[in-house]
């Protein structure tokens, strides 16, 4: 008996590493956003389409970031081209007045602010339209993005790595991988300003 009360109190298995799980992004606290910006030394990176939430729910996040990069922590954020097809399909799928195109604008134009600040990195991806990884050193926000429903509707999944090859590792290498493939944001506006 008292081991199964054990197991049933702790996480033993490849559950371990998640911390909490609530059924719409939006019913996580933005406490919980604040404090694992703060706490992150070392990465941070925003993989969501459009990232767009974040510059309205937290209070100055242009500054937390500027202060972090300066620091020495490293900043990407890897968002949908908002030019590409799959923007367009997601789009009409969504069918909501605020588009994707948009939401990707806000963001552009907060990174635009941040152009001056080495550590601060931006990556377009058009592959993670249904998936959004957020990563704060070994702690990490997943949000499947479910058919029809924007951002804010889906769930999400707070995760502490805690074992090799574990969830975290694999979403971290998703990202690595979307990463690789991505253009920057940078270089892609001087193309469309050519």
């Amino acid at each position: 008996m008292w081991p199964n009360a054990i197991r049933s109190a702790l996480a033993t298995g490849p559950d371990r590493e998640i911390v909490q799980v609530f059924p719409y992004r939006s019913a996580a606290p933005s406490s919980l956003w604040r404090s694992l910006v703060t706490k992150a030394q070392h990465e941070l990176v925003f993989a969501g389409y459009t990232n767009y939430f974040l510059w309205l729910e937290q209070a100055n996040l242009a500054g937390a970031l500027r202060r972090k990069a300066q620091s020495g922590c490293r900043v990407r954020f890897l968002i949908g081209d908002p030019a590409s097809p799959v923007t367009a399909a997601r789009e009409a799928e969504e069918a909501v007045p605020l588009t994707l195109s948009t939401r990707i604008a806000v963001t552009l134009n907060e990174l635009e602010k941040l152009r001056d600040v080495t550590n601060v990195e931006g990556r377009f991806e058009i592959g993670h339209v249904n998936l959004s990884v957020f990563r704060f050193d070994d702690e990490m926000i997943v949000t499947p993005i479910l058919a029809r429903k924007v951002g804010h509707d889906s769930p999400l999944m707070h995760l502490r790595r805690s074992q090799a090859d574990g969830m975290f590792d694999r979403f971290a290498a998703h990202v690595e991988e979307l990463w690789s493939r991505g253009r920057d944001i940078r270089e892609a506006g001087q193309d469309v300003q050519a």
